[in-house]
């Protein structure tokens, strides 16, 4: 049976309050935007140009793992360049028509952020090779012997992409792409800096130290970093004066079972099932989803790569292995 988790990279689009949240800590400038500094560098030397040239950016692939700025950057890019941004899914258009009206009510200069990009069906990326490409949109017109396809004009816009896993990208569209960036996890000074600016958009006050305490738990991650602090918030308020200071945080991040590795009961779980029922044999991914009740992309792309930045998983041709580090961490060993 799968494991709530309030360490979790995904924003939970069914919670308004908690999107609304995420939303105003949003920053809207490079300046505010904190990290990713050579993404930065690139992306404010294309503004630049492009301005200069009086054209739109080239589109823009955005990859990496989930929670670290992707859709933020986005917001960004469409204000440096005094752009409207218009905000998708891949999942959410689901027919050819659904994309074309989207295309065809853009503006020129104007920004769409697709995301989860890769999730496009085939036919509604097909659409987009021309609209990307040519700024044309070929839609055909009729059923049977009389269909006719018909090019139409589309205004000059900047599709900007964001996925998870690039590798499930059509390499045709990947390849229209003019700039492709990765996101990189970020460092605990960084983490710290943009707890820091969350809790004074807040209005919460918190000590320098249990902002770095709670960076160290945070998985290298904005969107955790963000919702653990708003939990510790909650629990400041209830329970103390509402100032988080380390004692608070501390008790906060016990009460959730956040570990000093910003390890979840889940993330611990899943270590644990894979060495009590395969030890130092490598386990399948699909056994792993067996053993936890989640999807095997669950696995992949939420629970995967910080343990594989930590050390604590490898990947081998056989499956994934649990390290020794991860067995010490979860006193499987006993030190030598």
């Amino acid at each position: 049976m799968a494991i709530e988790r309030v360490i979790d990279t995904n924003l939970h689009e069914e919670d308004p309050e908690e999107e609304a949240v995420e939303f105003s800590l949003r920053p809207t400038t490079f300046d505010e935007y904190i990290g990713q500094t050579r993404l930065k560098t690139n992306l404010k030397l294309a503004i630049e140009a492009a301005k200069k040239r009086g054209d739109v950016l080239d589109h823009i692939l955005l990859y990496g793992p989930p929670g670290l700025g992707k859709t933020t950057m986005a917001g960004v890019i469409a204000h440096e360049m005094n752009a409207n941004l218009r905000v998708t899914s891949g999942p959410s258009i689901e027919k050819a028509g659904d994309l074309a009206s989207i295309l065809t009510n853009l503006a020129d200069g104007d920004v769409l952020f697709i995301d989860e990009i890769h999730r496009l069906r085939r036919a509604v990326e097909e659409i987009l090779y021309s609209a990307m490409e040519d700024y044309k949109l070929d839609i055909v017109i009729g059923k049977g012997p009389a269909a006719r396809s018909v090019r139409l004009d589309l205004p000059h816009f900047t599709i900007i992409g964001a996925t998870t896993r690039t590798g499930a990208l059509a390499a045709p569209l990947r390849d229209r792409f003019g700039h492709q960036f990765r996101l990189e996890y970020y460092g605990d000074e960084d983490i710290q800096k943009i707890i820091e600016r969350s809790a004074r958009l807040l209005e919460s006050k918190i000590e320098p130290e249990a902002a770095q305490l709670l960076a160290t738990r945070s998985r290298l991650t904005p969107r955790i970093a963000n919702r653990l602090l708003k939990r510790v918030r909650d629990y400041a308020d209830v329970n103390g004066d509402g100032i988080i200071d380390t004692v608070t945080a501390k008790a906060a991040l016990t009460m959730l079972e956040v570990d000093d590795l910003g390890l979840d009961p889940a993330d611990r779980n899943m270590l644990t099932l894979m060495i009590e029922n395969y030890g130092d044999r490598p386990v399948g991914l699909t056994t792993i989803a067996a053993l936890t009740g989640d999807e095997p992309s669950t696995i992949e792309d939420f629970y995967e790569p910080y343990l594989m930045q930590l050390g604590m998983i490898e990947r081998t041709p056989r499956g994934r292995l649990v390290t020794l580090k991860a067995k010490k961490h979860l006193g499987k060993v006993r030190e030598s």
